[in-house]
């Protein structure tokens, strides 16, 4: 297979010659198609073929470890993987729990398909953590709303939609032919894009229609919540006739956005907009006087549920980075007293 139909342009081809110089090595690329913990399923010129992982990449941190859609650096003979190439971009959350680490969910992707129901399961403020997502990762964001054919009232949820973002809405029910056939003109040969969206919101049901086959398991959902269970269970990359490659991963039913609080400001330009007219520059947006947030509200130009929003995964984006600054600083301290010890040791 041409490296180029999945994805390889100059960039990788750079990164690829420094790590060969760097370990003095000749080493292959392939781009990763599936992946478990200690091995990964890679696709190169060769085809595709099970590889491991370098006893440096199992001891590595698991953001830096080869996930589906990174392109890797391995060596012919032995399949082993011995460097993961700079990613283009990363979608990647929090992990889900206490533990304050980065949990990469796919590399490389280059449109985010973020897929919402119609039912039930609608969720504006859930959305508005997906844009986030994608605006955090590097990816163009599309949002799908799926199950057009259990909505009654499309018309003021488009409007709805159509104020939280300005990135492009497909509206389709992915159970009827050709329905998924929308999403072709959003992503170009050679590109990657990947679904993410919560179970039940219908991505195996797409990915079975645009592969044309029944690759991915599809179930029901609750009647009363319209929730789904897994059926995706691991992240896997397809490429389909149309040219480009499309990468499904499983449900999440808890997403904390992993970046830097300048993805919260993208992702909510409106907010930022008329936080810049704030009277105070350090306006929390919480009663303080000459707040312009809170008169947007109270004249209708903001939605108060939004703001809520906003300032929820401001909290959530401010904490993870206090809490990567205490650990870095720990580091340092603890790096700087076993420093003194040895010099006070030293003959």
């Amino acid at each position: 297979m041409e490296l180029s139909l999945l994805g390889w342009d100059n960039r990788f081809a750079q990164a690829l010659a420094r790590i060969c110089a760097e370990q003095s090595k000749t080493l292959a690329a392939a781009r990763v198609v599936a992946a478990n913990r200690g091995w990964c399923r890679i696709a190169g010129a060769q085809g595709e073929q099970d590889a491991t992982l370098s006893g440096a990449l199992v001891e590595a941190a698991s953001a830096l470890r080869p996930v589906t859609g990174d392109w890797v650096a391995f060596e012919s003979g032995t399949g082993r993987i011995q460097a993961v190439l700079d990613r283009r971009t990363c979608v990647a959350r929090k992990q889900a729990g206490k533990a304050n680490a980065e949990q990469v969910i796919a590399a490389n992707v280059d449109v985010l398909f973020l897929v919402m129901g119609l039912d039930g399961d609608y969720n504006p403020r859930r959305l508005e953590r997906y844009l986030l997502l994608a605006a955090a990762s590097g990816a163009e964001p599309v949002v799908i709303l799926n199950k057009s054919d259990l909505c009654d009232d499309l018309l003021p949820r488009l409007n709805e939609i159509g104020r939280l973002t300005a990135a492009p809405v497909i509206v389709m029910a992915a159970v009827e032919a050709g329905s998924a056939a929308q999403l072709h003109r959003y992503v170009e040969p050679g590109r990657t894009a990947a679904l993410v969206g919560m179970s039940g919101t219908g991505k195996s049901t797409i990915v079975n229609a645009l592969l044309g086959a029944q690759r991915q398991a599809t179930r029901g959902v609750r009647a009363d919540d319209s929730r789904g269970r897994h059926t995706t269970t691991s992240r896997e990359l397809f490429p389909l006739a149309a040219g480009w490659l499309l990468l499904d991963t499983p449900g999440m039913r808890e997403l904390e956005v992993w970046g830097p609080g300048a993805a919260v400001q993208s992702a909510f330009e409106d907010i930022a907009q008329a936080a810049a007219r704030c009277r105070f520059r350090d306006c929390t947006h919480h009663g303080e006087p000459g707040c312009a947030v809170a008169q947007a509200v109270e004249s209708g130009w903001l939605d108060a549920g939004r703001v809520a929003n906003f300032l929820q995964l401001s909290r959530e984006s401010d904490a993870q980075q206090r809490k990567r600054r205490d650990k870095l600083l720990s580091r340092v301290q603890k790096e700087m007293y076993r420093s003194a010890l040895r010099e006070k040791w030293r003959p």
